[in-house]
C-alpha cells in the first residue's frame, strides 16, 4: 500500500515528487503544490512528506509513513489555518522550527496548506528562510494557483501543478475506500465537481445533500424582490447555523482547556494577567468562525454556478454530462423560459458575489444583490 494512493488522478504531476524521493540529486528545498480545490494538494504534500521519511520510498506501512499520515511525526509539521489569514507570529514560529535538525527522520518537513492566506508582510518574513534553508529542511507550500502566492515566494519554489481529477476517479475512490454504493458515489462525485472532500461529505451525510438541494432550488424559487431578499437571508442563516454547530463544542472545549492550564475558574472573574490570553483565544475562534461561514457560502455559490452551467449546456444543446442530473427537471424548466444571455448574466452575478465575499463585504448585502440578479 503506497502513500500515493490517496492522490487521485495525478500520476503525471506526481512524477517530480517521486523522482525527488528516489534520487536525492533531484531534491529541492522548497516546493509549491498548486491545483484547484479538491485536487488533493494537501494529500500530495503529506504523501511526499511520508515518502521522504520512509526508507522504502513511501511504502505506506512502516512507522514513518503511519506517523506522518496521522499527523504525529516529530519531524513533519503541518500548518492548516482555520482563520482568514495566517498570522505573522505563526510564520515566525515555523522559521525557528526550520532551523532545527530533524530528530528522527531524514528531513525536517514543514507543510503550509494555505500559503495563499499569507499577507504580503507575512510572505516577506518567510522569504529568507525559503531562500536559505538549512540543509535538511524542506518547505511544502500549497495554494490554489501560483498567482495566489507572492511572486518573491513562488519564484524560489519548484512548482507542482495538480489538475481536477475525473468524476469517475473520485467515484471509484469513494467506492473502494469508503464503501459508498457506486450509483451514489457517481452522483456525489459529479455534484462535488470532483472535489474529493466535498464528495465524501455528501456521500456520508444525507443532511448535507438535502441542504445542497435546498440551495439549488433557489434558481427556480426566486420570482421577485421579496423572494430574493428572503432567499439571501435563508442562505446567511444556514451558513451561521453550520458555523455555530461546527464550532460551539470546540470553542467551549478550548476555553475550558485554556482556563485549566492557567489554573483559573471558568465561572469566576479572571485576574488581569490572564484576560489577554483568553481574549486572544476568543479572537482566534471568531476569525475561525468567519472563515467557516465564508467557506459555507462559497460552496453554496459554487453549487448554484454548477446548476447554471447545466442550464447553458441544455440551451446550446451541448452533449456533455450534467453535473446535477438529479435536478434535470429544474434545469430544463430554466432553459426553456430563459435565454443563454440570461443564464450568463446569472453566472456573472454569482462570480461577482464570490469576489465580494472574498473582499470582506457583508455577507447579507452581497447575497441580497446576488439573489436579485437571479430573478427571471
Amino acid at each position: 500500500m503506497s502513500v500515493w494512493l490517496d492522490v487521485v488522478g495525478q500520476d503525471d504531476a506526481l512524477a517530480p515528487l517521486k523522482a525527488a524521493v528516489a534520487d536525492p540529486a533531484s531534491m529541492t528545498h522548497a516546493w509549491l503544490i498548486t491545483g484547484p480545490p479538491g485536487s488533493g494538494r494537501s494529500h500530495a504534500a503529506r504523501a511526499f512528506a511520508a515518502a521522504l521519511q520512509c526508507q522504502r520510498d513511501g511504502c505506506g506501512e512502516c512507522l514513518s509513513c503511519r506517523t506522518v499520515a496521522t499527523g504525529v511525526h516529530a519531524d513533519v509539521t503541518l500548518v492548516a489555518t482555520e482563520k482568514v489569514t495566517i498570522s505573522i507570529d505563526e510564520v515566525r514560529r515555523l522559521i525557528s522550527l526550520a532551523q532545527t535538525a530533524p530528530s528522527q527522520g531524514r528531513w525536517r518537513v514543514i507543510i503550509v496548506e494555505d500559503a495563499d492566506r499569507m499577507t504580503e508582510r507575512t510572505s516577506n518574513v518567510l522569504l529568507k528562510s525559503i531562500e536559505e534553508p538549512p540543509p535538511r529542511t524542506v518547505w511544502l507550500l500549497c495554494a490554489p494557483s501560483r498567482q495566489d502566492v507572492a511572486i518573491t515566494i513562488r519564484s524560489r519554489c519548484r512548482s507542482v501543478v495538480l489538475s481536477t481529477p475525473s468524476a469517475d476517479a473520485v467515484a471509484r475512490l469513494l467506492t473502494e475506500r469508503d464503501g459508498v454504493e457506486p450509483g451514489l458515489a457517481r452522483e456525489v462525485a459529479l455534484a462535488a465537481q470532483s472535489h474529493i472532500g466535498v464528495a465524501r461529505r455528501l456521500a456520508r451525510d444525507p443532511a448535507a445533500r438535502a441542504r445542497r438541494d435546498q440551495v439549488l432550488a433557489l434558481a427556480t424559487d426566486i420570482r421577485g424582490v421579496g423572494d430574493a431578499i428572503l432567499a439571501a437571508a435563508d442562505l446567511v442563516g444556514v451558513a451561521d447555523d453550520d458555523a455555530k454547530a461546527a464550532s460551539d463544542q470546540r470553542d467551549g472545549d478550548e476555553r475550558a482547556a485554556l482556563l485549566a492550564t492557567l489554573g483559573a475558574d471558568d465561572g469566576g472573574r479572571l485576574p488581569p494577567a490572564l484576560r489577554a490570553q483568553v481574549k486572544q483565544l476568543e479572537d482566534d475562534q471568531k476569525r475561525r468562525g468567519t472563515r467557516l461561514k465564508r467557506d459555507v457560502l462559497d460552496r453554496a455559490i459554487l453549487d448554484l454556478m454548477s446548476l447554471y452551467r447545466d442550464v447553458v449546456a441544455v440551451q446550446v444543446g451541448a452533449s456533455v454530462e450534467l453535473v446535477n442530473e438529479g435536478h434535470r427537471g429544474h434545469i430544463e424548466e430554466l432553459a426553456e423560459r430563459t435565454s443563454v444571455a440570461d443564464t450568463v448574466r446569472c453566472l456573472d452575478a454569482l462570480a461577482q458575489t464570490r469576489t465580494r465575499l472574498a473582499g470582506n463585504v457583508a455577507p447579507l448585502l452581497a447575497l441580497e444583490s446576488m439573489a436579485l440578479s437571479l430573478r427571471p
